[in-house]
């Protein structure tokens, strides 16, 4: 019996012209996400490579997963020149309908962060020295955002550096 293994164990370096996205993804991620992602390619590097149909009758590869990367690297002329317009990828041979079901899969295992652990993290990192405008910037959040993190851990000493000017006033 043939051995299984997994398509990570063959990542290619395919050039982003030969590149496409499928026409069927339902996954959306809003603008200030997609600024992290592409500060998290630019800091980290591809990671993770996308996951692709070879057309071999066209000689394109479809997107299955990892639309968002490709998109990055389409809008991202730091990233694609620093990749050399190479996008990392892995293939898988499945038909449309079962491609369909792998893209689903794909973005319904990513998850969602838990707030509380979030909340600690944010603490962590406080407590590291990183100050909350570097917070924001690194891990994506908004200073309301980060604002609320700190409030619902409760400790006195996350806001020691906060300036409570923002208080409502009345205006005639």
């Amino acid at each position: 019996m043939d051995e299984y293994k997994s398509p990570v164990y063959n990542v290619k370096a395919i050039p982003i012209e030969k590149i496409k996205a499928n026409n069927y993804n339902p996954n959306k991620v809003a603008p200030p996400e997609m600024r992290l992602l592409e500060i998290s390619i630019w800091e980290d590097g591809f990671t993770q490579p996308i996951v692709c149909y070879h057309d071999k009758e066209h000689d394109e590869y479809i997107v299955v997963d990892g639309f968002h990367r490709y998109t990055t690297m389409l809008t991202s002329d730091r990233i694609r020149l620093r990749e050399h317009g190479l996008m990392p990828v892995v293939v898988i041979d499945k038909e449309l309908g079962e491609r369909m079901a792998s893209t689903i899969r794909h973005n319904r295992a990513r998850g969602s962060h838990s707030v509380d652990l979030m909340s600690n993290i944010v603490a962590e990192l406080l407590e590291m020295g990183k100050s909350d405008s570097w917070i924001c910037r690194n891990i994506g959040m908004s200073a309301d955002e980060l604002l609320r993190l700190k409030q619902i851990t409760g400790l006195a000493a996350l806001f020691k550096d906060e300036d409570f000017s923002r208080s409502w006033e009345v205006t005639k």
